[in-house]
């Protein structure tokens, strides 16, 4: 529930054993490169190699398959590899090829076959082509061209223009003839589709390699990873640099390696000004909260991590958006039925959690709002018992959910506070905590008619409001300092709306249980309507009714609880966008 602290590292060694350590490094997998050449940088803006999945992709697609070959012996995935794009790109030419010649033959069919006549034999002449709506052939007559109706049919005329220069005042563009006959056109035409049948054949022919090259793909990319690599390290005969960052816990095997490999390793904290990749430290329960983060923005890596607390805040928000128990045990149901198939990968299984964890939430808040697949369970059962949230009853609901969404922008700006080495920097941020949580609270004494309360949260808001209008501009010059606390202070309408916001969530989870009951009713009302039949028109309305609000409960809870997230949480709470940790690391298992 950190990001991890990283030193800026230096390895310096002999270009002999350069290929030797770059392997090694990337075994070790912990370290974050940083381009020393333009032609890194260019190389690391462009992220990693995809050349070998595109090869594949190629080869998968052929519409003919060839057996597979099984006997790695005779196998080399890096010659595939090669010969897979350097075949992609042949055959893009030839249809491109292809569909250029066939334009100037669909062109040239209404003037028949014939070879056009050298520039001398015209007198410097060239032939301009057109096909004239019959309508426009006046402004011909009375253009002082010379030209010639080759041919017409019910809607144009087909017309040759002699002129050294393109023709001017004509009342359509021309056609793109080219200066080749049609005959010749042809020739050529017929040579690319030999050629497209001669590609064809090699695709189909390296389809044999597919299953052994989808198995060598990692440690193509591992190739890959290192020449990118090598690339961006910076050379002075005979020795090599390399710059990355490490994770500080990593660094006694990083000088052990350094020690084995006869490097120089240097290592130094960052400084404020540079802005080192953010790597998550979590459970690995709650990791998919970085998948979640990283979804709108990677977090400065001088902020805070905020991915567990999205986490469980998202799954809070689902809950009382979709706020059913059938709805929950539905979508565990979806879980546990592909709970093989997500541990196959490592996202799978962080989404596993993550999914789990919604369930969970759902079945807990739709226990305690009593609904069940839209039914609201009698009072002296068990789960009547449990019903004690009233989802018609809006001032209560309105309450939880202002509270929860004024709890969940003051904790955003107490973190966000924390951060800050100068403790007054971080003033604004506390003020700004006192303020939502001030403004509660009078709010809240209104509801109650409690005079204390009042007076507590006018207080805690007024010091709050202080706060942001005093250390705003903090370190700024005196007029400059108190305009930017002014400034500062315009917010406070936006801090309302973002608390307001949190409304949707007893509106969307009203919505949801409001819309299961009423197919529950609508479905009794033709049962009872249409004797025999209807209850078969019944169960057919609450099949696809609770299908479909199933969907739109779901698809409401990812939005609007992602969204309480990524904007009015990240607004108050993480302000500084960075870039995610890439190790240099092995994709391929020994």
């Amino acid at each position: 529930m950190s990001i991890i602290a990283l030193d800026k590292v230096t390895l310096v060694g002999h270009r002999d054993n350069k290929d030797e350590v770059l392997a090694g490094l990337q075994e070790l997998g912990c370290l974050h490169l940083i381009p020393l050449t333009a032609e890194g940088e260019a190389i690391s803006a462009t992220g990693p190699s995809k050349d070998a999945r595109e090869a594949l992709r190629f080869l998968a697609a052929a519409p003919e398959q060839r057996r597979q070959v099984t006997n790695p012996r005779r196998f080399d995935a890096a010659e595939v590899e090669k010969q897979s794009l350097a075949l992609q790109k042949r055959l893009f030419k030839l249809r491109n090829r292809r569909d250029f010649i066939s334009t100037r033959i669909d062109n040239l069919a209404a003037w028949g076959d014939f070879e056009f006549p050298g520039v001398e034999e015209l007198g410097g002449n060239r032939f301009w082509f057109y096909q004239v709506p019959h309508h426009e052939m006046k402004v011909l007559d009375n253009s002082g061209l010379r030209w010639e109706k080759v041919k017409r049919d019910n809607r144009y005329a087909y017309v040759i223009v002699v002129s050294r220069e393109e023709p001017v005042g004509m009342p359509v563009p021309r056609l793109h003839t080219g200066g080749v006959s049609r005959p010749r056109l042809l020739e050529q035409l017929e040579a690319v589709e030999i050629a497209l049948e001669d590609a064809d054949a090699e695709r189909v022919s390296l389809t044999r390699w597919c299953t052994l090259f989808a198995r060598a793909l990692d440690g193509l990319e591992d190739s890959s990873a290192r020449a990118q690599a090598a690339a961006q390290t910076a050379e002075v005969q005979p020795v090599y640099a390399l710059q990355a960052w490490a994770p500080r816990e990593s660094m006694d095997e990083l000088r052990e390696f350094a020690a084995r490999h006869t490097l120089v390793v240097q290592a130094v904290t960052p400084d404020p000004e540079e802005q080192p990749p953010t790597l998550f430290d979590n459970a690995e329960p709650l990791t998919a909260g970085e998948d979640l983060v990283a979804f709108y923005m990677t977090p400065s890596y001088w902020l805070w991590d905020p991915s567990s607390v999205v986490f469980l805040s998202f799954a809070v928000f689902f809950g009382m958006i979709v706020a059913d128990a059938g709805y929950a045990a539905l979508l565990g149901l979806i879980v546990l039925v592909y709970r093989k198939r997500m541990a196959a990968s490592a996202a799978g299984r962080r989404w596993r959690v993550m999914l789990s964890a919604l369930a969970g939430a759902t079945g807990i808040y739709g226990i305690l709002a009593g609904s069940y697949f839209g039914v609201t369970p009698p009072p002296d059962s068990l789960p009547g018992v449990l019903h004690v949230l009233d989802l018609g009853n809006f001032t209560v609901m309105m309450a939880l959910s202002v509270v929860i969404g004024a709890a969940h922008l003051a904790y955003a700006n107490v973190m966000d506070g924390m951060r800050y080495r100068q403790w007054q920097r971080g003033l604004p941020s506390y003020g700004w905590a006192l303020a939502i949580l001030g403004g509660l609270a009078m709010w809240g004494s209104m509801q109650l008619e409690n005079g204390l309360l009042m007076d507590s949260g006018a207080v805690a808001m007024g010091i709050g409001l202080l706060l942001v209008a005093v250390y705003s501009g903090y370190g700024e010059p005196p007029l400059k300092r108190a305009l930017s606390g002014l400034t500062a202070l315009a917010a406070v309408s936006g801090a309302f709306g973002d608390v307001l916001s949190y409304l949707r969530l007893f509106a969307l989870g009203l919505a949801s249980a409001s819309l299961a009951a009423a197919f529950n009713d609508m479905a009794a009302d033709v049962r009872q309507a249409i004797p025999g039949v209807g209850m078969l028109f019944g169960l057919l309305i609450l099949v696809l009714g609770h299908a479909l609000n199933f969907l739109l409960s779901v698809a409401s809870g990812f939005i609007h609880g992602l969204r309480l997230n990524v904007i009015e949480f990240f607004k108050w709470g993480v302000k500084e966008e960075g870039n995610p940790y890439r190790p240099f690391a092995r994709k391929e298992s020994n």
